[in-house]
């Protein structure tokens, strides 16, 4: 994980990248993840990390876990 000094999450909560739930808040909390990410320099080691590793919940690399699984990135629950 040499990309996660540059990471724009690295001094941000990490229970904000792993909501609870997946409406109301959650979904908000989501997006509030998700707009880290974006400004974020090192989005493509981290979701290919979390693909890798098999990271199963929360955001990463700007996708929520039911966007990886969609997208046939990761396997379903």
């Amino acid at each position: 994980m040499s990309w996660l000094p540059r990471a724009a999450c690295r001094d941000e909560d990490p229970d904000l990248f792993f909501p609870i739930g997946t409406t109301g808040p959650a979904l908000q909390q989501i997006e509030a993840a998700k707009q880290i990410c974006h400004r974020c320099e090192v989005t493509d080691a981290c979701l290919e990390w979390a693909l890798r590793t098999g990271q199963d919940a929360g955001v990463w690399g700007g996708l929520s876990d039911a966007e990886r699984r969609t997208a046939g990135h990761g396997k379903a629950l």
